[in-house]
Parts: structure tokens; sequence; C-alpha cells
């Protein structure tokens, strides 16, 4: 391929609007594998994961399945969608005024997952949100609540109250016996220590809805 018809030339040149899907991918594999250019390997990949969409949901080890990609590559191409997920984040000071304003704080970590995550959302005693960490991961249709973990990372963070939100791959909104028994738990360890639980939220790619129990 001519150097000037490269995706790295282009882009330089053009900026990322003049490349496709394909040749942006590309330049994230950076080489392809024998008998295939990167950007035949980059076709062959969203092809594997249906489309673009597929592709953000997918973990390491599917893309590692496709001829070609290895460890290197599959991170590589995990870790971008990661961080446009981060970029996509609400601003880290936002006030947690009710359950609405928790699920659009931890969102942008829990949408666009093919697995379970949970994020817990620490806040000042104004309920100014300092921190927000990942709690666990899970499969696709679980992922522990580690109870002591959580509160733990809210004492260390030093924070007055917590919010936790975790996201159901599946769509699906209703709580399950597990996550009606874990906001029990932790409401109960948190007034132990001195600090509260304000919510626990399921968000899905395009709802969400509080847990009350």
């Amino acid at each position: 391929m001519p150097p000037s018809d490269q995706p790295r030339e282009r882009l330089l040149s053009g900026g990322a609007t003049a490349l496709a899907d394909r040749e942006l991918l590309a330049l994230l594999i950076g080489s392809g594998s024998r008998g295939t250019n990167a950007v035949e390997l980059a076709s062959h990949l969203i092809a594997h994961c249906g489309d673009l969409r597929g592709l953000a949901r997918s973990d390491a080890h599917r893309l590692m399945s496709v001829p070609g990609i290895g460890p290197a590559k599959a991170a590589r191409v995990v870790a971008a969608f990661h961080l446009v997920r981060q970029a996509q984040s609400e601003p880290e000071r936002r006030r947690i005024t009710c359950s609405g304003d928790l699920a659009a704080v931890a969102s942008p970590l829990l949408r666009g997952l093919g697995h379970e995550r949970v994020v817990v959302v620490v806040c000042d005693p104004s309920g100014a949100v300092t921190r927000r960490a990942i709690a666990s991961e899970g499969g696709s249709d679980h992922a522990p609540a580690p109870v002591r973990e959580i509160i733990t990372t809210v004492l260390t963070s030093g924070g007055a109250s917590f919010g936790l939100a975790h996201n159901h791959p599946s769509g699906s909104l209703e709580p399950s016996p597990a996550d009606l028994e874990v906001t029990v738990r932790l409401r109960e360890a948190a007034e132990t220590v001195g600090i509260r639980l304000l919510d626990h939220v399921i968000v899905t790619d395009t709802a969400w809805r509080r847990i009350a129990a």
C-alpha cells in the first residue's frame, strides 16, 4: 500500500473522520498477520463481533479467538474502548442527590459491557463524588458484591456516604434475590461503621432501576 494511502498517513493529513471504521481499528491493531494486512484483519475482527457495538462489548479472550489477534493486539483494542467509556464519564465532583444522579455517575463504567461489574461511588459529607471504583467483575449474569471490601474502599477513601451500582448485560432491570440481600447487608454494615449507603441501582445500556430493600 503506498504511504499516502496508509491509514496513519491519511489520519495525520485529513483527520480521523477521513478513515473508515476498519482503518481506525487497523491503527489500534498495528500490524496484520501472515497473508493478511492490518485493514483486512480489522475487518475480520469487526465481522467476528457482529459490529462496532459488539466489538466494544467484547473481552480480550473473545478477540483472541480471531486468527492473527494475539494478546497484545487484543489488549490494545479493549484498552481503547475502555478509555472511550472513561472519557464519557460524568465529572468526578458531581453531587449525588437522587437515584438518577447515582445512575448517571456510574453508567459510563457499566454500559457497553458483556459481563457484570459492580461500581462503588464514594461521596463526601455534602454528597459530592470524590471517587468511583470498580468493586468487582463477574460473568454474564452475576458479579459478587463483597461487602467488607466495599466498606473498606469507602473508609480508606475518606467517604461519608456511598452508592452502589451494577449492570445487567441481559437488559433486565429486575433485581435478583442476591441484589436485594446485598443491599440490606451493605446498609447494615455501613451503619455499623458510621457511614451511609445512599442507594443501589441496576444499570443497563438504555435504562436504570433503583433497588428498594
